[in-house]
């Protein structure tokens, strides 16, 4: 049955093109100082404290006390948030669209802090054809943790096997794999839209 499979959208990376360089290549006028402030002071890692469950605020005063030197810069992280964001992955976007219109249910799962995706939200009208979108910030916990694929199961009423997972980390993908979901390495929309043709979810040709 056609319905039966749920199509599952990572966020970041797969849909949205987000990217705090957008950002502080305006704050920074030497490529350098920007590439040491994103990979020692505004790190993935403390990045990913707000994916989880830590506010802003916190992790700002945190790192305002290691360095002070750059007060201003990880305030902006915050303040100008929406600069991060390059656009849509126009290619995806479209994916998206066909498989909507062919009817299959739509699920998101993203790690993103409960406190910037509003912001996302309101930006984007195809992130409300998601039910549910499952967001690590709003439920305290971050892929590949599986018990976040299990809350995910849960609201969308499915057995993995009933589900395609695709997102742009391997670590992600093999944990859905071992739980049994149909898991998808995004690459580009040209590679997803082979692999979904593959799968019979887009028709061949298409588009």
């Amino acid at each position: 049955m056609l319905n039966k499979i749920t199509v599952i959208f990572d966020l970041g990376g797969v849909l949205i093109d987000w990217n705090p360089r957008y950002l502080y290549r305006k704050i920074f006028a030497d490529e350098a100082e920007m590439e040491f402030f994103l990979n020692q002071v505004c790190t993935p890692a403390w990045n990913a404290q707000m994916d989880l469950d830590k506010s802003f605020s916190d992790a700002a005063d945190e790192l305002k006390t290691s360095f002070p030197e750059y007060t201003t810069q990880i305030q902006i992280w915050y303040d100008r948030w929406e600069e991060m964001i390059g656009g849509p992955i126009t290619g995806t976007v479209e994916i998206l669209e066909e498989i909507k219109q062919s009817g299959y249910p739509l699920a998101a799962l993203s790690n993103w802090s409960a406190e910037t995706f509003p912001i996302a939200y309101k930006k984007y009208d195809f992130l409300s054809w998601f039910t549910p979108v499952v967001i690590s910030g709003e439920v305290g916990l971050v892929k590949p943790d599986p018990k976040i694929f299990h809350l995910l199961l849960q609201e969308v009423n499915r057995d993995p096997d009933d589900c395609i997972f695709i997102d742009d980390t391997q670590e992600n993908i093999q944990i859905a794999q071992e739980l049994g979901f149909e898991g998808i390495l995004f690459s580009s929309p040209l590679q997803l839209r082979d692999q979904l043709e593959h799968l019979g979810v887009l028709q061949n040709g298409r588009g």
